[in-house]
């Protein structure tokens, strides 16, 4: 079916769609640049997420943020743990248990290579009002929670 070009709504999805597609790829240069897996960014935006929340994650939930069972976040840990992105220490709240965090120089890479995207992002943000800014972040934050929810596939 040929989407119906009149429909501005569609129009909005598929752009949505197209700039999703754009940011994978941006993704992409950057992990092939340093030698990574797309789990691994994957990986390390969860954890910078985290750090800026102020949030301890464990190696538990990160695999389930990012699907991945036992063994595959072992090996994921393992591999960013060498290339000295992200050390495993012991949890401030619980000294028995152990969490991952992000290093600085991860950081300090991501922000080198993601840093030029973001400042345009954050320029093109300060064209619009506050309400319409509340507007773009209630439908970004409601196609998030849909395509996490699984919302987006047909009901059966």
């Amino acid at each position: 079916m040929q989407p119906d070009r009149a429909q501005p709504d569609l129009e909005l999805v598929h752009l949505l769609r197209a700039t999703a597609v754009e940011l994978g790829l941006h993704s992409s240069r950057f992990a092939q640049q340093n030698g990574m897996h797309p789990t691994d960014v994957r990986a390390l935006i969860a954890l910078m997420d985290a750090r800026r929340a102020g949030e301890e994650t464990t190696a538990g939930r990160l695999g389930a943020t990012l699907g991945l069972n036992s063994a595959g976040t072992t090996a994921l840990l393992d591999r960013l743990e060498r290339a000295g992105h992200v050390r495993r220490v012991r949890a401030a709240s619980d000294r028995r248990k152990v969490v991952v965090e992000v290093t600085d120089g991860a950081v300090g890479l991501g922000w080198a290579f993601f840093g030029p995207l973001i400042e345009r992002s954050v320029e093109l943000l300060r064209g619009y009002d506050a309400h319409q800014r509340a507007a773009i972040r209630e439908f970004l934050d409601g196609v998030r929670e849909a395509a996490a929810e699984g919302g987006h596939t047909a009901p059966g």
